[in-house]
């Protein structure tokens, strides 16, 4: 192991994971991994096959007294870069929890990082959407007071945000927008609240849906995302906040991502003889309204897809117009995908397990 080492927390999770992988096969820097439980040791092992030979494990709940507790504290001196990846990302997280371990455990990294005496970097992976309900340019910088939210998870992340932007330490805010693939390809490497609304819509779960079709949407693949926050991490001198995204030029809209989508799921069989019809947009009030009316037990479910949906639900009214102009001038390679391409590239592998006899229903 070389004598530099990063801190990466949050690896079983899949962002963190693709992480762990780069730097361990970048070679040029040691890797501690704090992990929650000895099973998701376990895990991560699994995934990272024979690289994980190579990293040194710590286990340590962020929402304990000491998660670091079992870190040597040897290692300390050598800690020159740490990336805090680990968060619950449930759009209906808890309060508590979120606070616990979203805002509670990342002063808690923080207060790590302040002992690592050549630390040179410090980076918090967040969301684009730690800039809550908030319309119009979004530039990469703090979060104003007063901003209102759409869930916990956010409000939850803007917190740990301005928590990290007022310590010393040599600190990067990475917001990374909705990740929908692994790669340009399409390849799904885990689902999340975007996949599932789309087997919502392929099922016929969802009627109606939430927002405006004008609404931009900001997708990227993990790949992106990774080659990105590498090199933020990697810049000399580049404090500060950065969107791990495409600008509005280069992203879809709601509309365009239906039409998508519905064209490859007009491909399944399936599909086809359910005739299902595209869901209706219903305004904000409207969608409101509607979910508190269906109750579990009456609606179903119909009600828990309205569940799933209703977290974000009020984000598909707000026009964002993110702004990307510090990452490109720290990722010379920048070039963003044609985003109908991957939306099209994407729904049509997932219409291909979605039509798998024993895919689940």
């Amino acid at each position: 192991m070389t004598g530099n080492l990063v801190l990466l927390t949050g690896a079983s999770g899949y962002l963190g994971g693709a992480l762990a992988r780069r730097y361990l096969q970048r070679g040029d820097l040691g890797l501690v991994l704090l992990v929650r439980t000895r099973q998701n040791r376990e895990d991560i092992e699994r995934h990272l096959g024979p690289l994980a030979a190579h990293a040194r494990f710590v286990v340590g709940d962020l929402a304990s007294l000491d998660p670091f507790a079992d870190l040597d504290p040897a290692l300390l001196p050598r800690i020159t870069a740490v990336v805090h990846c680990a968060a619950v990302t449930r759009f209906n997280v808890e309060p508590e929890l979120a606070t616990s371990v979203n805002i509670e455990g990342t002063a808690k990294v923080v207060a790590l990082a302040r002992r690592c005496g050549a630390l040179r970097s410090f980076g918090l992976v967040s969301t684009v959407y730690a800039t809550g309900l908030a319309a119009g340019p979004l530039y990469e910088a703090p979060t104003p007071d007063g901003t209102e939210f759409a869930n916990t998870y956010e409000w939850s992340k803007c917190a740990a945000e301005r928590l990290v932007a007022t310590t010393d330490l040599p600190w990067r805010i990475l917001r990374v927008s909705t990740v929908i693939a692994d790669d340009d390809s399409g390849t799904v490497g885990q689902h999340n609240a975007f996949h599932h609304t789309l087997k919502l819509c392929f099922r016929g779960l969802l009627p109606l849906l939430p927002g405006r079709g004008d609404t931009p949407l900001y997708l990227v693949t993990a790949e992106f995302a990774v080659d990105a926050i590498d090199a933020v991490m990697n810049a000399p001198n580049a404090g500060g906040v950065y969107h791990i995204a495409h600008p509005r030029g280069s992203s879809i809209t709601l509309d365009h991502l239906l039409d998508a989508a519905f064209e490859q799921f007009a491909r399944a069989p399936r599909f086809r003889r359910r005739r299902i019809l595209r869901p209706l947009y219903a305004d904000e009030e409207s969608f409101r309204l509607l979910v508190e009316g269906v109750s579990p037990a009456a609606g179903g479910l119909v009600a828990r897809a309205l569940g799933n949906v209703a977290p974000f639900a009020r984000q598909l009214y707000v026009h964002k117009d993110v702004d990307n102009t510090r990452l490109r001038r720290v990722l010379p390679t920048y070039a963003p995908p044609d985003p109908i391409r991957l939306v099209t590239d994407t729904c049509r592998r997932l219409v291909l397990g979605w039509e798998q006899p024993d895919a689940p229903r």
